[in-house]
């Protein structure tokens, strides 16, 4: 089984727009099945509106580098997490539940969360899985209390 990972916008985002980041992040992405919530896309959308306005003689190549990083074929998989646990999450964890999504997909999934939100990466370290990555279920049928 390949490794799983669940990315947020600050990891995306420095390799979509080739930020100094990047090659940071790249390697970790390199083979590994990629996941994250749907959040993923608007907070992609977000960003490039940033660019676009810092730099908007590159607009257009910033949108084609936003398809790029969304197209499905670039092999993220969208999962949505439950809400009612993101919210139990975002309270214990004191997140917004924008993080908490991240977070409980990860945990959900067993999967590492690559993120540049020094917070949010904090927050994953008790949740973190055993040498294989293992330490949840991997269906999505059964329903994980937080």
């Amino acid at each position: 089984m390949r490794r799983r990972v669940v990315v947020d916008a600050s990891v995306l985002a420095a390799v979509a727009f080739a930020e100094a980041s990047a090659e940071e992040w790249r390697p970790k992405l390199e083979g590994a099945e990629i996941y994250a919530p749907s959040l993923l896309r608007y907070e992609m959308a977000n960003v490039a509106r940033k660019h676009c306005r810092e730099r908007p003689e590159k607009a257009r190549d910033i949108l084609a580098a936003l398809d790029r990083a969304l197209d499905p074929r670039f092999g993220i998989k969208f999962r949505e997490p439950n809400q009612t646990d993101v919210v139990l999450l975002s309270t214990v964890t004191r997140l917004s539940p924008y993080d908490a999504s991240y977070l409980y997909l990860a945990g959900f999934l067993g999967a590492d969360l690559l993120t540049a939100d020094q917070r949010l990466a904090k927050s994953s370290r008790p949740f973190a899985g055993d040498e294989n990555g293992q330490y949840l279920d991997d269906g999505f049928d059964d329903e994980v209390v937080v």
